[in-house]
């Protein structure tokens, strides 16, 4: 059996720091590449905190998911790769503030993270059924 899947790319989605995909389709499931906490326009950091790094970043998986035609609320399983474990509580809270219901299962790995970057969310969700 074959698996066929699908790059997903779209206008407003922040660019790949390498060569891979953002994210690919895969049957009902979409798969989403690390986000990080860059600005999407400038490519730079979105700033010098952590909580400045997470929010863009949530952002930034945000645009991703509407691009395949899902959304935070179809996200299942998210690992946020931390760059500081003392950023943990305020990961907690910001996780609670876009995953205010139902929220999905998590990994948070403490690692180094490259350019200075504080934070990378990848995930796993669904698709809707209209995509």
């Amino acid at each position: 059996m074959t698996l066929i899947h699908h790059p997903v790319t779209g206008p407003d989605m922040p660019k790949a720091l390498g060569p891979y995909s953002q994210a690919v389709r895969a049957g009902d499931f979409l798969f989403v590449a690390g986000q990080a906490g860059l600005d999407p326009v400038t490519g730079a950091p979105a700033g010098d905190t952590f909580e400045a790094q997470a929010r863009q970043a949530f952002e930034n998986l945000s645009t991703v998911l509407r691009a395949a035609g899902s959304g935070l609320e179809q996200v299942v399983k998210t690992t946020i790769f931390l760059a500081d474990a003392t950023a943990f509580p305020m990961m907690n809270q910001l996780y609670g503030e876009y995953f205010p219901h139902n929220p999905p299962v998590r990994s948070t790995p403490i690692v180094q993270l490259p350019r200075g970057l504080l934070i990378s969310i990848e995930c796993i969700a669904v698709l809707s059924q209209e995509s």
